[in-house]
C-alpha cells in the first residue's frame, strides 16, 4: 500500500496540473470504487461541475478539494494509480480503467485499480474534518519531534512496529518505512514502544524523518503496482537496507536479515543490529 512518500508523489505531480480545473464530466465504470461502497451516481453529480480548489494529503489519503465545501477522498491501497492527458494511457500500462474525470482544458484525469481495493469517498467538509482529527501528527512536519514520537509510543504496549504503523499515533507510515527506520534506528521491531529509552527514541525520530524524506526525493518505492502519475517508476527501491531482504546479508554486519509476522504483516529486521 503506498504510504507517504508515495502518495506526496502523486500529490506533487497533480496539484499544479489540476488545481484551477473545472471537471466536466466524470465517469465511473466499475462503481465498486465508489467507497465504502457509496452511490456512484451521486458522485458524479456533486464532482461533475466543479472547480479543484487544491490537491491535498493527510496521512496515506489523496485528497481533491472542491469549491464550496466537498471533499474528494482517494484511498489508493495496493493497486489504485493516476494518469493525466489529452489522449487514452498506454493500455499496456493502464489495462483497468475505473474512473475518468474530464476537465475543462481538454486533458481527463484517468484512475486504474488493477484489484479495485481503492477508490473514491466524497465527504462533505465537516465529515472529513471529523476524520482528519482521528488522525496522528505528520512526521514530516518541522514541528514534530522526538518528545511527540516519545509520547505517541509511551502510551502503547504493542511492538513499536505496530505502533509507528497505527495512523492514529502517527500519520502514513506505512510497512516499509516502519521497517527501514527501526533498521538505521538499531531498534528491534518485537519491543514494546512504551519500553524505548530516550536515546533510542531520538535515534528512531531521526531515522523515521530521514528514510522518509529520501524515499520522497526517489519518487517513493516501487514494488509490484506502485506508479506515480503517468506511469512514473520510484527508485527507493534500490536503498532497501531490510524490507524484502530475507536471508540476505545486513550491509552493517553481514547477519542474514530475518523476516517474522507482526499483526498480519511482514517485518524484516537484522536480529544482530537490532537489539
Amino acid at each position: 500500500m503506498p504510504e507517504l512518500p508515495e502518495v506526496e508523489t502523486i500529490r506533487r505531480d497533480l496539484e499544479p496540473e489540476l488545481t484551477g480545473r473545472i471537471v466536466t464530466k466524470v465517469t465511473i465504470h466499475k462503481p465498486d470504487i465508489v467507497l465504502p461502497p457509496g452511490d456512484p451516481d451521486s458522485l458524479r453529480l456533486r464532482v461533475r461541475g466543479r472547480r479543484i480548489a487544491s490537491v491535498a494529503r493527510r496521512a496515506k489519503y489523496l485528497l481533491f478539494l472542491l469549491e464550496d465545501g466537498p471533499v474528494l477522498q482517494v484511498q489508493l491501497r495496493m493497486s489504485g494509480r493516476f494518469a493525466l492527458g489529452r489522449e487514452r494511457p498506454d493500455p499496456g500500462e493502464f489495462r483497468h480503467i475505473a474512473a475518468e474525470f474530464e476537465l475543462d482544458d481538454g486533458r481527463t484525469l484517468y484512475y486504474d485499480d488493477v484489484r479495485r481495493l481503492g477508490g473514491f469517498r466524497l465527504l462533505d467538509r465537516e465529515d472529513w474534518e471529523r476524520e482528519e482529527a482521528r488522525l496522528g501528527p505528520e512526521p514530516l512536519e518541522p514541528g514534530y519531534g522526538a518528545a511527540d514520537l516519545g509520547r505517541a509510543l509511551q502510551k502503547t504496549r504493542a511492538p513499536v512496529k505496530n505502533a509507528l504503523m497505527d495512523q492514529r499515533r502517527i500519520a502514513g507510515v506505512g510497512n516499509i518505512y516502519a521497517a527501514e527506520a527501526l533498521y538505521r534506528a538499531g531498534v528491534d521491531p518485537r519491543r514494546p514502544g512504551r519500553e524505548l529509552e530516550a536515546d533510542q527514541v531520538a535515534r528512531l525520530h531521526r531515522a523515521l524523518r530521514s528514510v522518509l524524506r529520501e524515499a520522497l526525493a526517489a519518487a517513493g518505492t516501487s514494488f509490484q503496482n506502485y506508479r506515480a502519475v503517468n506511469g512514473r517508476s520510484g527508485s527507493f527501491q534500490h536503498s532497501l537496507r531490510v524490507y524484502g531482504r530475507e536471508g540476505e546479508p545486513c550491509r552493517k554486519c553481514d547477519t542474514p536479515i530475518e523476516r517474522i509476522v507482526q499483526a498480519g504483516r511482514s517485518t524484516f529486521f537484522c536480529p544482530a543490529c537490532q537489539l
